[in-house]
C-alpha cells in the first residue's frame, strides 16, 4: 500500500490491492487507486515507489 495525506490527515490518495472493489470491475482488479476520498476508486497498476513519489511532488508545486 502506498498512501499520501495531507498535514490535516486528509486523503490525498492511496494505491492497494486488496479485492474489497471487485464488484466495480476495475481492469486493473485488484490494483486501484483511491483519489481524494475513500469512495472514489480508480483502476490503477500498481505504481513504482518513484512513480508516487513523483506524484507527491507534483501535488506540492
Amino acid at each position: 500500500m502506498k498512501i499520501a495525506i495531507d498535514s490535516e490527515n486528509n486523503l490525498i490518495f492511496r494505491y492497494d490491492n486488496t479485492e474489497h472493489h471487485r464488484k466495480l470491475n476495475l481492469p486493473t482488479f485488484p490494483h486501484h487507486k483511491h483519489d481524494r476520498s475513500e469512495d472514489n476508486v480508480i483502476g490503477s497498476d500498481a505504481p513504482f515507489l518513484i512513480d508516487v513519489l513523483k506524484e507527491i511532488e507534483n501535488i506540492r508545486e
